[in-house]
This record gives C-alpha cells, sequence and structure tokens, in this order.
C-alpha cells in the first residue's frame, strides 16, 4: 500500500511540473516580432502603440515602427489579432485600399495571426525580408 500511494505521489509531481512546463510557454507578441526584425539587422525603429481606432475592436496589440530609410515619419505597421477572420478583414482593408490608387500602396504579409503593413514606397526586395523574419519566428 505504502509503495502505491509513493507511485501515485511521484505522477502527481511529474504532472504538476509538466503542466507548469507547458503553461510557462512564451507567447509570441508584437514586441518580440520586432526585435527579431532587429536581431536580423532589419530597421524597425521606436515602436510605438497604436490608437485604439486602428483595428481596436479587432487586434490584441499593434504597434507602429519607423523606417528611416524610406524617410521621415514612414515605416508600417504590425498587428497581432485573436483570429483569422479578424487579420483577414484588416489585411482586406489595406490591400483594397492599395488597389484604389498607387498612392495607397502598402505591402502586406500576414503569418500565423500577425499582419505586417509597410509603407509601399519600400522595395519589394527588402519586403521579402521582413517576410522571411516573420517566416522563422512564427511557427
Amino acid at each position: 500500500m505504502k509503495k502505491f500511494f509513493v507511485l501515485i505521489f511521484t505522477c502527481l509531481i511529474m504532472l504538476t511540473a509538466c503542466s507548469n512546463a507547458a503553461s510557462t510557454k512564451k507567447q509570441l507578441t508584437t514586441d518580440n516580432v520586432i526585435e527579431a526584425f532587429k536581431s536580423a539587422g532589419l530597421e524597425a525603429e521606436k515602436p510605438t502603440d497604436l490608437e485604439q481606432k486602428e483595428f481596436g475592436n479587432i487586434r490584441e496589440e499593434g504597434k507602429r515602427i519607423l523606417i528611416p530609410s524610406l524617410g521621415e515619419n514612414a515605416g508600417g505597421r504590425i498587428f497581432k489579432f485573436g483570429n483569422e477572420t479578424d487579420l483577414n478583414q484588416a489585411k482586406s482593408y489595406y490591400d483594397e485600399l492599395g488597389n484604389a490608387g498607387s498612392m495607397f500602396f502598402s505591402h502586406t504579409y500576414s503569418k500565423g495571426n500577425f499582419l505586417l503593413q509597410m509603407n509601399g514606397e519600400m522595395k519589394d526586395s527588402e519586403f521579402e525580408k521582413y517576410k522571411k523574419v516573420m517566416d522563422e519566428e512564427i511557427k
């Protein structure tokens, strides 16, 4: 009987340890993605929280980043959404805005629950580098 209780106690300790390890798994945030951009040598300067009016009711997080090589106050945004439907709604907004005229064009890329939107002045080859980092960072 004593061996049985020791076995049960050992199993409980192991289950508790496993559940704690699973719950401490790092949740990816917009800040993590921005740091990954910087670690890859890409510009992602002065991240600031976006105002509530920019998809505030459907996004979990939103940051604006500056890309100095594109000019003063030029850059992009990175969003984290709670679900694919909301993400697709936001991506469609930017994509359709770009269809209205070249003046409104911006690059967009989504991976997981994240959406990256960058100034259309950025070269395609440069935007590909940001996409690559997202592909590596977001599983």
